[in-house]
């Protein structure tokens, strides 16, 4: 039997017991920032694993540690970038929250029994399933007091239990939770679809109160200037009030409503074959009905012109 080392390029051997036949190594080092100060991750409390097993949680690793200590946080290697601009954004943030609170301080009119509360979002029904990553990912635990990093980090030769959570599925069981869940029932889908629509309905109407164009209202610049823009065919301003009309408005008088109109029925006329026909034959109608006349004419002008001697 081949004996596996305490200790491997700095870093320390963990053994984990996943069943009576199976033992999966853990590789663990103090973490240690470049630049000295890292609020994310504190220097002495921190633990960095590598090789952790793919489906591996939060609470899993908390439950593992126990023995040493208490654990303030664990962070995956893939949420630390995240955690960090995070971090460095916060400042920024708090200037905004107090600008809108300066706001907020404002006294708003509300009618009597206006609706307030934004509608609820009804979720689908999502089971709790294990985020799977890569093989061989790292994580980061943050211990509460440096003395746990230190029984953490102690060469252990005999493998401790891996305790699974019960609540989330592993294995098969966690793709029939996944193929489950990505088919939710019918009842479900609607109720989410309808309060999602409601939810946006009342953002667009919330926008549109917020809107400083309002209609019937003129907007009006620091220097007591109307603001004007042209449109239309007798064009407008922002808001509402005076408007200025177009050139072409000025010289004809036609809007582009008109002119629209009078462009789509002339390209309408004749634009079929049994509307060509249909002309023709009006007009062969209309030259017949003519000849008749004609005919009735000359012959009333013959009857009125005969001589009548007695």
């Amino acid at each position: 039997m081949t004996t596996i080392p305490s200790n491997i390029s700095g870093f320390s051997v963990i053994p984990v017991q996943y069943n009576s036949s199976t033992t999966h190594y853990l590789y663990a080092r103090s973490h240690a920032s470049k630049s000295g100060s890292n609020t994310v991750l504190p220097d002495g409390r921190t633990l960095f694993l590598v090789n952790l097993p793919p489906d591996a949680t939060e609470r899993e690793l908390v439950l593992f540690f126990k023995h040493s200590g208490t654990v303030e946080k664990v962070i995956f290697d893939f949420d630390v970038k995240e955690l960090q601009n995070a971090d460095s954004d916060s400042e920024d943030e708090d200037e905004d929250e107090q600008m809108d609170d300066a706001a907020d301080e404002q006294p708003r009119k509300r009618r009597k029994g206006e609706r307030v509360q934004a509608p609820v979002v009804i979720p689908l029904p999502a089971p709790p399933l294990r985020k799977l990553r890569k093989t061989g990912g790292s994580a980061y635990v943050i211990f509460l007091d440096p003395s746990s990093l230190e029984r953490a980090l102690a060469s252990t030769s005999k493998p401790r239990a891996w305790l699974k959570s019960p609540e989330e599925p592993v294995g098969l069981a966690h793709y029939l939770a996944r193929y489950t869940a990505a088919r939710p029932p019918l009842d479900a889908v609607r109720a989410f679809a309808d309060s999602s629509v409601e939810l946006y309905e009342y953002e667009l109407a919330k926008k549109k109160q917020k809107s400083k164009y309002r209609k019937g209202e003129s907007i009006v610049d620091a220097d007591g200037f109307t603001l004007v823009t042209r449109g239309g065919a007798y064009g407008k301003n922002l808001g509402g009030g005076v408007g200025v009309a177009s050139k072409r408005f000025q010289r004809s008088g036609e809007t582009s409503r008109n002119r629209g109109a009078k462009k789509d029925k002339k390209e309408k006329e004749g634009f079929y074959a049994f509307q060509k026909a249909e002309k023709q034959r009006s007009g062969l109608m209309e030259l017949k009905r003519k000849w008749e006349e004609d005919k009735v004419k000359v012959e009333k002008l013959k009857a009125a012109r005969r001589f009548k001697p007695y």
